[in-house]
């Protein structure tokens, strides 16, 4: 046992499952070291340098040596900056800043590694292309955990934007720790035997661990078998992962197949790969890089009798002729673990235990292979051809997943014609043009779009012309002329001016990897061209193959197909019985209630119980009485016969099956208000239900599989078949019919009603020595009717209403429905934040509703317009949807709205907070309210840059602010934002009740005064407010139908954020007297739905979680005073019969108190407390609240961008 608990702590040790951060938390405290700033300067590398005092060596981070930073020749996104660490060190972060004192700087960047500075790989954030934030200043430090973390000797940062006053500009730094590496090389027809120990006390778990660097896409990376043709074997297969499982027990039946896992995709890329097995009888965990495969094999497994050795490398046979029966693995394999045991080292030690067959090395080689990436359909290189050859000879590799596309372009010399190469439905063909011939054409090769390499020959000389693809060769004549090289070669597309014949093509260009180039039997050098000597290239990346799997994983839920091109991917949901973009959304009712709801009569329907949830649907029968009884039917007997048996043998025992799985019945039965199942009995002797001891001699089985000896009633100890629960059996001692004694026969039904306990899956029948006794009885069909999450409305008729609910937790996938009705013309049914990701559905407008969110790529929305007002007081339903394809919202049978996500951005909804909707607070004299920003902490110059960076003043170049407000007082102070700086923002009411804002964004200068005479807004009726400010551009929108834009002229930086009050401030000095004499004055009235950016100051007031960020003083309560007038006409109250199986709760809050004292409880919120101002009349009914998160793939903690200079 002790070696097993050392494997497991190995294989721990191995993985790199850390994570980083500034103080060393949970990672080893020695891992976050700087790597780069003790670096000699030829250690730093760039592609090109604007001056001597401009090169790579001053780039490291806080210097001010030479021009103060790297700064390349030209300002392109074809440069970059290079760091030699010396050898493979394990890096956990990255910081970056400008030139020192310069307006250089980048605002985002790649960032790629390599183990011997070839074939560069791109670090991914969230399985998504997506560059890391950069600098917003020449001077401030942005720090970027990986999370994971990855080992590398060279690192390249590539610039994708800079300061466009400025050019590129970059200080960096590298953090993390040395790694420990053991390698074993092989080269394909070697492989190493390891003999294990033969201990009569085998370990009750196998623990396999490793990383692996392919260079072919096909070998046996392990092989273990025992006597009876049980094996284990772990085998690359085109790029993936496959890990054979065959117990080879006689014992199993035929139909239990050897168990075969696949994971992993593009694995043959020549980067590093870690591969975690465990084996614990039959139980198997399969990890390949961050994706688990958790597998329980069926039968027996004889696995613990397989021999006592494994070979790595391949599968050895020796004394036969061919040392190995199946390819073998080459590449690199790297701290090769076994059961804790480090088989390299004992190999590199020539151990007894290891035998090496064939060529094995300890050191990996680098790959010399340049591949280029064309990133997209204006992709091209353009090289140089043979010119002066009397043929035409090309070859190279590609690798794509598009099934279209353009590969080769070339015109011949002497008018002998042109010729194009090009991928159309997954086939190769060469369309060949010759002066006054039809064009010829040529195919070759199928399915060639599958992200495998293929190898790619063109040759054509005097009267023939051949095009080889793999092993598949087409031959086509040509006109007898003789053929002369051109000058040019375009591999991809063409330049924009080409006028060649088949140049310009709809299909566009080639976008994928090309390597291996030759061109009349002479190789291409790729970093030639990218150095200029060679050629000519257009948006491509050269030494790095950036292909992905955007199938892996598959975001195609409930066994959607998932195909894909080299942007997106697209999911066929054809005969899931699902829907959407990612077939979430199931194509049928979640019950029968909503069949009934809809107008359907009774029938079979298929049914979805759990909606967009793993369960499928399936088919039931709906009967329409007053109530929707949804019918489940058994395949069990119509009827079971009971006849005597020997005392203490059962009489009968029989199983019931149901047309629908467990799961899908478990499902009916909790969404369902009430079931049940009748037993119909019939006996004609007379029995006793218990034996004379007073042991049951009958019980049946619920779902649970737990056993129940009562027969009816609605609670399990009421012992009563239907006559007793009446009062009408025909023996008034009995409470049975069949336990009256009576020799004739008699009938009882029992109704089972516990629906906690259905449906029943086993009756069992004793006897009780009675030979001659005899019964029958018939199960029904479990019956359940009434929809929870359906008939559930809840009427919002008070701003301090509020339903608590769980949190909102959709990461990849989630879905929302809700039915609503309302008088009033804007409000927000429901919001959900996080650090920087949100999410929100609003009624915008009286025609208008809109869903909102952001994953990290900035806010993104959805709004359905109706030519009919929403605010009718009559129903209306909105189900909206968001997943990694983008987002939807349809209301009633409006159209459906989409908004597609960028094909390279963040992907997770990460959200840490309530989900409720948005709250107002009246303000009496005096009062108010203040939101903080941040606090302010003095640092000295020799504090760590890594603490320093967490502290970083909040500088702003944008913000969007909206409030709401009511009030008849002037001058008024709607909102104040103050900075450390002495700048401020201010919102108020002039003495007339205009609206009027305040900018200071340079405290050296006068403020920006605008003065927005829409008309007095201190009427007493609900405004709102909308300003948007980017750079020096305010755009000023008042009740979303004034609009006003202004240009400032005090800044376009916010620095130094510090906090945002609202109501009277104490403390206004450096404001303007305009501002002061409101500041003095306050706020008497109602504010409501407050944000300043992604900060909502009353929602913060009420979170339960960590301190609060507000301060109040005076009164500031959720007051009635904020109901007047809202709305005319009298609350109309719906029907709430109760709430969905007691998952939320209700209630006021105690009018009249302090904000900061509302209720705290930590369950998350979904009405909040529900303002009248926003919404008197709200009802949302929650018929089908759908939260489906795919569990297949395991919740990840990236960190989000924000401006305190972390990404």
């Amino acid at each position: 046992m002790a070696s097993v608990a050392w494997a497991v702590l190995q294989v721990l040790l191995l993985l790199p499952t850390r994570t980083w951060s500034p103080v060393g938390a949970g990672n080893p405290p020695d891992c976050d070291a700087p790597l780069a700033s003790a670096l000699p300067r030829p250690s730093f590398s760039s592609s090109s340098e604007l001056s001597s005092s401009h090169g790579p060596g001053f780039s490291r981070l806080n210097r001010r040596d030479g021009a103060g930073g790297w700064t390349p020749l030209v300002s392109n996104k074809y440069q970059w900056l290079q760091i030699d660490l010396g050898e493979r060190m394990e890096v956990t972060a990255v910081a970056t800043q400008g030139g020192y004192g310069s307006s250089d700087w980048v605002t985002s960047y790649l960032l790629m590694f390599s183990d011997g500075g070839r074939n560069w790989k791109q670090y991914r954030r969230e399985e998504s292309i997506w560059g890391f934030p950069g600098n917003t200043n020449a001077d401030s430090v942005v720090h970027c955990r990986l999370q994971p973390p990855f080992e590398a000797r060279f690192l390249r940062f590539l610039p994708l934007a800079w300061n466009p006053r400025g050019r590129i500009g970059m200080r960096i730094e590298v953090y993390g720790c040395a790694y420990k590496s053991e390698v074993v090389y092989f080269d394909g027809q070697s492989a190493l035997l390891y003999k294990l120990d033969k201990k009569p006390l085998k370990p009750v778990r196998d623990v396999i661990s490793l990383k692996f660097k392919a260079i072919q896409s096909n070998g046996i990376l392990l092989h273990r078998e025992g006597q009876h043709g049980n094996h284990i074997t772990l085998e690359l297969i085109k790029g993936k992962l496959v890990f054979f499982l065959n117990s080879g027990n006689a014992k199993l039946p035929t139909t239990v197949a050897p168990v075969t896992l696949t994971l992993g995709s593009l694995l043959d890329d020549q980067h590093w790969h870690s591969v975690l097995i465990e084996l614990l009888d039959t139980q198997v965990n399969f990890t390949v890089d961050k994706h688990t495969h958790h597998f329980q094999a069926k039968g027996e497994s004889s696995y613990l009798d397989l021999n006592f050795e494994i070979s790595f490398g391949g599968i050895p046979t020796p004394g036969r002729a061919r040392p190995f029966t199946r390819q073998s693995f080459h590449g690199c394999l790297e701290n090769l673990y076994y059961n804790g045991v480090d088989v390299t080292e004992l190999a590199k030690k020539h151990k007894p235990q290891i035998l090496m067959m064939g060529n094995v090395s300890f050191s990996c080689p680098q790959p010399q292979t340049v591949p280029v990436t064309f990133l997209s359909s204006r992709s091209y290189l353009a090289l140089p051809g043979s010119s002066g050859e009397d043929k035409v000879s090309v070859t190279f590799q590609f690798r794509t997943w598009n099934r279209a596309g353009h590969l080769l372009f070339g015109e011949l010399q002497r008018g002998s014609g042109s010729f194009v190469l090009f991928l159309k439905d997954g086939k190769l063909k060469l369309s060949l043009f010759q002066p006054g011939q039809s064009p010829r054409n040529v195919t070759a090769g199928a399915g060639l779009n599958d992200g495998q390499w293929h190898s790619v020959s063109l040759s054509a000389k005097w009267s023939h012309v051949n095009v080889v693809v793999d092993d598949d060769t087409a031959v086509q004549p040509l006109v007898a002329v003789l053929i002369d090289s051109g000058d040019t070669y375009y591999f991809g597309g063409c330049l924009d001016n080409s006028s060649g014949s088949g140049c310009k093509s709809p299909l566009g260009g080639f976008q994928g990897c090309l390597r291996l180039i030759t061109i009349g039997d002479k190789a291409v050098d790729p970093i030639s061209v990218q150095q200029g000597v060679l050629g000519s290239f257009r948006d491509l990346q050269i030494d790095s193959c950036g292909i992905t799997d955007r199938c892996l994983p598959s975001y195609c839920e409930h066994g959607g197909a998932c195909s894909q091109s080299w942007d997106t991917f697209s999911c066929d949901c054809l005969g899931t019985g699902y829907t959407g973009e990612t077939c979430h959304s199931s194509l049928y009712e979640q019950s029968c209630e909503a069949h009934k709801h809809r107008g359907n009569p009774s029938g079979l329907y298929y049914i979805d119980a759990d909606g967009s949830g793993p369960l499928g649907p399936f088919l039931v029968y709906c009967n329409m009485t007053d109530a929707a009884w949804t019918v489940v039917r058994h395949g069990g007997p119509d009827a079971v016969t009971v006849r005597g048996a020997p005392s203490g043998h059962p009489r009968s025992a029989v199983s019931f099956a149901y047309a629908a799985g467990a799961g899908q019945v478990r499902a009916v039965v909790s969404l369902a208000e009430r079931c049940e199942q009748r037993l119909a009995l019939r006996c004609g002797t007379a029995r006793r239900p218990d034996s004379r001891d007073g042991t049951p001699l009958s019980w049946w089985v619920g779902r649970t599989n737990e056993t129940h000896t009562y027969w009816g009633g609605s609670l399990p100890d009421a012992q009563k078949c239907t006559c007793g629960l009446e009062g009408n059996c025909i023996d008034s001692q009995y409470y049975c019919n069949c336990d009256a004694g009576r020799s004739e026969w008699a009938s009882d039904t029992i109704v089972l009603s516990q629906k906690e306990h259905l449906p029943v899956t086993q009756i069992v029948m004793m006897d009780a020595g009675q030979p001659h006794s005899e019964a029958a009885y018939t199960l029904g069909p479990l019956l359940c009717h009434g929809d929870k999450s359906f008939w559930n409305s809840a009427s919002f008729n008070t701003e301090t209403s509020y339903l608590h609910f769980p949190a909102f937790h959709g990461e990849l996938t989630a879905d929302v429905c809700f039915f609503f009705k309302t008088t009033v013309s804007s409000g927000v049914f429901m919001e959900n934040l996080g650090i920087t990701d949100f999410i929100r559905i609003e009624l915008r407008a009286p025609t208008e509703v809109t869903f909102s969110f952001d994953v990290g790529n900035g806010p993104c929305e959805v709004t359905v317009q109706s030519p009919t007002p929403f605010n009718d007081n009559r129903w209306h339903h909105v189900r909206a949807e968001r997943n990694v394809k983008g987002a939807s919202l349809q209301v009633d049978q409006l159209p459906r709205k989409m908004q597609p996500a960028p094909a390279h951005g963040h992907v997770r909804l990460q959200l840490n907070s309530q989900l409720f909707i948005e709250i107002s607070a009246y303000f009496q004299t005096g009062s108010s309210m203040t939101y903080h920003f941040q606090e302010h902490y003095t640092l000295s110059e020799n504090s760590s840059s890594l603490v320093s960076s967490l502290h970083r003043d909040v500088t702003l170049t944008r913000e969007t602010i909206t409030l709401s407000f009511r009030t008849t007082q002037t001058p008024s102070l709607l909102l104040y934002v103050s900075s450390f700086y002495e700048e401020y923002l201010s919102v108020i009411l002039a003495n007339n009740g205009s609206l009027q804002i305040r900018y200071k964004l340079d405290r050296h200068q006068n403020p920006d005064a605008f003065a927005f005479d829409f008309k007095n807004m201190a009427d007493g009726q609900l405004h709102q407010v909308k300003i948007n400010r980017e750079d020096a551009v305010v755009v000023v929108e008042v009740n979303q139908s004034a609009k006003k834009q202004v240009i400032l002229s005090s800044g376009t930086e916010f620095n130094a954020v510090k906090s945002l009050i609202l109501g009277k401030v104490l403390e206004a000095g450096g404001a303007d007297p305009d501002t002061r004499r409101a500041a003095a004055s306050g706020f008497t009235g109602c504010l409501s739905a407050v944000r300043f950016g992604r900060a909502a100051p009353l929602k913060a007031a009420l979170r339960p979680l960590g301190p609060s960020r507000v301060t109040v003083r005076g009164h500031v309560a959720p007051g009635s005073r904020c109901a007047a007038g809202a709305a005319s006409g009298s609350p109309a109250r719906e029907l709430a019969p109760r709430l969905a199986g007691g998952a939320g709760r209700s209630g006021p809050a105690d009018e009249g108190e302090p904000l900061v004292n509302a209720d705290r409880r930590g369950s998350a919120v979904i009405g909040g407390v529900i303002a009248v101002v926003i919404f008197i009349l709200l009802c949302i009914t929650a018929i089908a609240m759908r939260i489906y998160q795919q569990r297949k793939l395991r919740k990840e903690n990236e960190s989000n961008v924000s401006k305190k200079g972390e990404c």
